[in-house]
């Protein structure tokens, strides 16, 4: 097998610039191979709003056609528009999905996310590989005999109905919402909601604009966030979201503007799962747990411990039929969405959740904050992990220790993760602690001195 170089090619997706790393005729032969690979049939494709968007897919759709593949093409929408349609359309034929987007990376880059039949996650164990070095080596099999047909189908009254399954809508209050888009592809979902719900919507950045005039839509980037906590105290909302391009994730702020850790939200989230589906299974990363951990077994649920990461998720949660799987990166998924992960459900859960408990957000997470603080998500650049990490093992060899993902120590009063990053050359660590700030600020102090 020949030694792909394919730079574009990652462990989860395919990412690049444009056009070096990606560009229409490499896009072309992602389609062929996609269809080579997997002997797809029925594919269904769409796009994010940057400028080169419209010219990949175009490509990427005559490949899959070229092989034989009918393609579905969904027009502008957001990643989890394509996981919902390879899963809801599946009994239509549907045997495959892509995404073309790059998220929130910059404006000159672009990618594609891919799954298969059923919404499965294609990774580079699970093909990527494979269809890389068929392009590398210039073997892909030549077109059908018989080219695929392509349509255009607007799926977005099918996907925001299964959106409105989630909550009961006889429940939900007046809320007032903040909801910042970036300019990314979420606005034309919150207008097709909005028909079906009594809140009220301040939006900002809301037109998709590929130009991104308000900068990248990453709602992690400092700036970003004072925009949407800006927003919240000027309307006096009751709450602010904020999603990256693709909308597969959402941010959250309180009312007084405070942006949300996404670990106190996957707690939350699967009390309001538990509600639903009592005794079921939910799935967590190991960066941080005790939280979740609590909340899940107060709320008679099973509390199940997953290695980081949307393919190893979507694995274990299908292998266990959790109903919820929650990473404190804000990503969640669900198991009725074809165990995916989703940008609009988070939201549409937390607003029910207001409107019936009727408080505030900032109480319902306060308590939860309090009693397990956090260091925050803190990323090293260091020579040597593998060493950093023997050292720090070494040093804490009296913890009780896990390695699900990385190494995770506890102690009675605090626990640490440190782990490799998956895509890039850092070691991530995170600190909580049993309701001792200061404690945990010294762990992490001390632990950062380990590794830098």
């Amino acid at each position: 097998m020949a030694v792909c170089n394919l730079a574009s090619f990652k462990a989860y997706d395919i990412r690049g610039k444009v056009p070096d790393e990606l560009n229409p005729e490499l896009a072309a032969q992602i389609g062929r191979s996609f269809a080579a690979v997997y002997g797809l049939k029925k594919v269904v494709v769409g796009c994010d709003i940057r400028q080169s968007s419209e010219v990949l897919v175009a490509a990427l759709s005559e490949g899959l056609l070229t092989m034989g593949a009918d393609v579905i093409d969904l027009g502008l929408c957001g990643t989890e528009e394509i996981y919902h349609a390879a899963f809801s359309m599946e009994a239509a034929g549907v045997d495959g999905g892509v995404i073309v987007t790059a998220s929130h990376n910059p404006a000159d880059y672009n990618g594609m996310k891919l799954v298969v039949k059923g919404a499965r996650p294609v990774t580079g164990e699970s093909g990527l590989k494979k269809m890389a070095d068929l392009i590398a080596s210039g073997r892909l099999p030549g077109p059908a005999g018989t080219p695929g047909r392509l349509v255009r189908h607007d799926n977005k009254e099918n996907f925001v109905r299964h959106l409105l399954g989630y909550i009961d809508r006889e429940t939900l209050k007046p809320l007032k919402i903040v909801v910042n888009s970036g300019n990314g592809c979420a606005g034309a979902i919150i207008d097709r909601l909005e028909k079906h719900l009594p809140f009220q919507f301040v939006k900002i950045h809301h037109e998709p604009d590929g130009t991104f005039p308000h900068g990248v839509p990453n709602p992690l980037l400092p700036e970003k966030r004072a925009e949407t906590a800006r927003a919240v105290l000027e309307h006096k909302a009751d709450m602010g979201i904020a999603w990256d391009g693709d909308f597969d994730r959402c941010f959250f702020w309180d009312e007084d503007g405070r942006f949300i850790d996404g670990y106190y939200l996957v707690g939350l989230l699967a009390r309001e799962m538990l509600k639903k589906d009592p005794g079921a299974k939910i799935l967590y990363d190991p960066r941080l747990t005790w939280n979740t951990e609590e909340q899940v077994k107060k709320a008679g649920g099973i509390p199940i411990m997953t290695r980081t990461g949307h393919a190893f998720i979507k694995e274990r949660m299908r292998s266990e039929n959790a109903v919820y799987g929650g990473e404190m990166s804000a990503h969640h998924y669900f198991r009725e969405f074809g165990y995916c992960d989703s940008g609009m459900i988070p939201w549409l859960l937390v607003s029910s959740l207001l409107s019936r408990e009727g408080g505030k957000l900032s109480t319902m997470v306060a308590d939860r904050m309090a009693a397990f603080p956090v260091s925050g998500e803190i990323n090293s650049k260091v020579a040597d992990p593998d060493g950093v990490i023997a050292g720090i093992l070494q040093k804490y060899r009296d913890g009780e220790k896990d390695y699900t993902d990385g190494l995770s120590v506890a102690y009675r009063d605090y626990r640490f993760n440190i782990r490799k990053s998956n895509t890039e050359p850092l070691l991530r660590l995170n600190v909580e602690s049993r309701g001792d700030v200061a404690l945990m600020q010294e762990k992490t102090e001390e632990l950062l001195g380990l590794i830098r």
